[in-house]
């Protein structure tokens, strides 16, 4: 069951970075719900073995794809970030003191802690270029504007709904202006 959910989570990882057109250093945004995951309520059955085979297979994808993940935290840790001190640098977004955990924090970000060379946590964050959300985490806060969704072919990553998104430049100019299109 782990190396089937690792399979989905890189396919759909892979799917968000081409479809996004996602830039070496960007920012791909994951809150994940491995309760969800296995058909649970989310918040009610954290699984440490499904948070690390999603987080494993998402990562690979995005360091080939040289990227950083930030990894959003439950609201017990009010949706704080994980990430690689190195992407908090590059986008000047001051580290907060806190350790994730599989009831505070949640499995997904607890692997991404346990995996980064130098994790910190961020507190908030407003420029991720690219989202994934399993299992109704609510992402959008942390996303760059604007942020639009974005289909993938799965629907469902184990039991739970996965929902992507990415940002385009926002339309100017009103009716009569031209539109790059692909930029939008």
């Amino acid at each position: 069951m782990y190396e089937e959910l690792k399979q989905q989570a890189a396919a759909a990882a892979n799917e968000i970075i081409r479809r996004a057109k996602l830039q070496p250093g960007d920012i791909l945004v994951v809150g994940c719900s491995s309760s969800e995951v296995i058909g649970k309520k989310i918040g009610s059955d954290s699984n440490e073995d499904v948070g690390r085979a999603l987080f494993t297979g998402i990562w690979e994808e995005a360091k080939k794809a040289r990227l950083y993940v930030a990894a959003q935290c439950c609201e017990h840790l009010n949706r704080a970030l994980i990430m690689e001190a190195a992407a908090a640098g590059a986008y000047a977004l001051p580290p907060v003191n806190v350790v994730p955990q599989k009831k505070a924090g949640g499995s997904f970000a607890t692997a991404a802690y346990a995996a980064f060379d130098h994790p910190v946590a961020v507190e908030e964050m407003h420029c991720a270029k690219a989202g994934l959300d399993i299992g109704d985490t609510l992402i959008g806060m942390h996303m760059d504007k604007v942020c639009v969704p974005v289909r993938l072919s799965a629907r469902k990553l184990g039991e739970a709904n996965l929902v992507a998104c990415r940002v385009r430049p926002k339309f100017i100019g009103g009716e009569r202006a031209l539109y790059d299109k692909d930029l939008g």
